[in-house]
């Protein structure tokens, strides 16, 4: 139940742990609506959702050491941390310098919040989006840390409120303010439960935070790509918008072909729809890239692509490389502890309706009980491989 932890953010080089706080020296500039810092962040984005992260750090610390005293740079150096643990969350390596790196924007922020009237607003901005991902991370499913998740998401829902009262920094404010409005009522909506948990926040607009979404993933600058991957997730699995997800995947990965989760998603949503034909290339890429080594290619992503692989292979009735494919998505998963998902299931079912077809009906036999042993009994794949050795029974 990954989303109950969304409910909790409703309450929604070295990194400086506890940033030294630097005296404001410039005149007033703000700068999540100036065009020459703008500029200056243009290509160090494009890298760090390409997956370029040397070359967007180099250019983030060149605009933490001109404006020490502003959270944006230490914001933008977590957010490359950040896309270090995209691609596997179960990976926790990234996690304390992420934690530091927003925890650094908050220092920062809460100085330029306290003592610089003109930068409340763009300071508010910064607090809220920094305990927001502070608690996005605590909230995952790996890591289930609700106590936490609570205390910063409330957090980030005060300052949200009180960056919200100035206009003229849109788009960027109503990327938070978008994320509240979906889920404060999607959340109720999908599990009944949770409700006495919200009845003390101002019930949001589904429909307003879809068309917010949409209008940052236009015209937002800091916030448009995490703006885009929200939009792209909620169309596809709650609104029923395939052809718009597919768009926005397609987008995404031809402008970042190097970021491994825009990668899968893409491939993912070709599967689905049957595109095999361009599910296969885009798959198999993803696996070249895993054997080359590339930065933020590993057994998640792999996983997803050789299962795909697999299915596509099968259809095709070469039995040979869709084994060959199933058994290297197990592998993967086997790789990062997730034997308890579909795709290592499924693998393994697929591997005996092969082995049936082909006739070998101890080999499929083998690989249905193989599925019954590690498989709960409410699983799917566990019902799904007893039909299939129960009907093998009555056909002996």
């Amino acid at each position: 139940m990954r989303w109950i932890g969304m409910v909790l953010l409703l309450w929604v080089a070295q990194p400086d742990a506890k940033a030294q706080v630097v005296t404001k020296k410039d005149t007033t500039i703000i700068l999540i609506s100036d065009l020459n810092v703008q500029l200056e962040c243009s290509q160090a984005l494009n890298d760090l959702y390409n997956f370029k992260f040397p070359q967007a750090e180099a250019q983030f610390q060149y605009l933490k050491a001109k404006y020490a005293w502003h959270p944006l740079p230490y914001f933008l150096m977590g957010l490359i941390e950040w896309w270090k643990i995209m691609p596997n969350t179960r990976d926790k390596s990234h996690d304390d310098t992420f934690l530091a790196y927003m925890d650094s924007t908050i220092s920062v922020g809460e100085n330029l919040y306290e003592n610089f009237p003109a930068y409340k607003t763009e300071a508010s901005f910064f607090l809220a989006a920094a305990y927001g991902f502070k608690g996005r991370l605590y909230a995952d499913e790996e890591r289930k840390n609700w106590r936490k998740a609570a205390s910063v998401g409330k957090d980030a829902l005060d300052y949200l409120e009180e960056s919200k009262e100035k206009e003229g920094l849109n788009p960027e404010l109503l990327f938070g303010d978008a994320l509240y409005n979906y889920f404060s009522v999607w959340v109720p909506e999908n599990y009944p439960v949770l409700k006495p948990v919200l009845w003390f926040f101002k019930k949001g607009d589904k429909a307003l935070g879809l068309q917010q979404l949409k209008e940052v993933s236009y015209n937002a600058f800091y916030t448009r790509t995490e703006a885009m991957v929200w939009l792209m997730r909620i169309l596809n699995s709650y609104e029923n918008d395939q052809p718009r997800a597919f768009q926005i995947s397609e987008y995404l990965f031809q402008t970042y072909p190097n970021n491994p989760y825009f990668h899968r998603y893409y491939a993912r949503m070709l599967y689905y729809q049957g595109r095999f034909a361009e599910a296969d290339p885009v798959s198999r890429s993803i696996l070249a890239k895993i054997d080359s080594g590339q930065v933020g290619y590993e057994a998640t992503s792999g996983r997803y692509a050789a299962f795909f692989l697999g299915q596509i292979y099968e259809a095709r009735k070469r039995y040979d490389e869709a084994n060959a494919y199933y058994k290297l998505c197990m592998r993967y998963a086997e790789e990062i502890e997730a034997t308890e998902s579909g795709y290592y299931f499924y693998s393994m079912i697929a591997l005996g309706e092969i082995a049936e077809k082909q006739g070998n009906k101890a080999e499929a036999k083998r690989w249905f009980k193989e599925v019954q042993k590690k498989a709960g009994r409410k699983d799917e794949a566990y019902k799904d491989a007893r039909r299939r050795l129960k009907k093998m029974e009555k056909g002996d």
